[in-house]
């Protein structure tokens, strides 16, 4: 009888390295840096101290590992298929329900917990969360620009400051609504129009 091929040295460890990333970003959710055991993150992730050690030299060299975790994984689950949308309307209301999906995995306070500890500190942890807030940032912009030259989205503020409204509306409103799927994803959806200006669209 057939067996799979044995998973290899670089296949358990990208495994390894998965699991702990998780594991960090729900404990950094949930107890912020300056609480978070390591020990737990590998138990909870289903390894040992000395697996976590492996792959993480330190507590921040974890923690910049779980922001870009949590980047990639936002813009593989939730960007990439805002990004199919033709109408930038479109585009950031699946940004919205996607989001609230992608938190249901308890990972929603990674970036708040680490800002609020890390805020005005010059800290590598600081510039990174920098970083990933002016990308998507950037990335709204251009779409609440491109939906006011269709019409599609009315004139108002400048486009960056609703732009990081819109960013803090949906971070609180997901953080508040944990737990409640499917509602989460309608009223995330809610939060963006009602911070673009939109008129409510039937069944929203």
């Amino acid at each position: 009888m057939f067996s799979p091929p044995r998973p290899t040295q670089a296949e358990r460890s990208a495994r390894t390295r998965a699991a702990l990333l998780e594991a960090a970003a729900k404990g950094f959710s949930r107890y912020g840096y300056g609480n978070l055991v390591l020990e737990q993150v590998a138990r909870d992730a289903g390894y040992t101290r000395g697996a976590l050690y492996h792959q993480f030299k330190d507590k921040g060299d974890l923690a910049l590992a779980v922001l870009r975790w949590a980047d990639e994984t936002w813009q593989r689950e939730v960007g990439e298929p805002a990004a199919e949308q033709s109408d930038p309307v479109d585009s950031l209301l699946a940004m919205a329900r996607g989001h609230a999906i992608l938190c249901r995995r308890d990972i929603a306070r990674v970036a708040m917990a680490l800002r609020v500890e890390f805020s005005g500190s010059g800290h590598p942890i600081e510039r990174e969360l920098e970083r990933v807030q002016a990308g998507l940032v950037k990335r709204l912009v251009r779409l609440i620009n491109a939906g006011r030259r269709a019409g599609s989205i009315p004139p108002g503020p400048p486009a960056r400051a609703v732009a990081l409204a819109l960013t803090g509306a949906l971070e609180g409103a997901v953080i508040t609504l944990a737990g409640q799927a499917p509602h989460d994803a309608v009223l995330a959806e809610r939060t963006v129009a009602g911070v673009l200006g939109l008129r409510a669209r039937r069944g929203q």
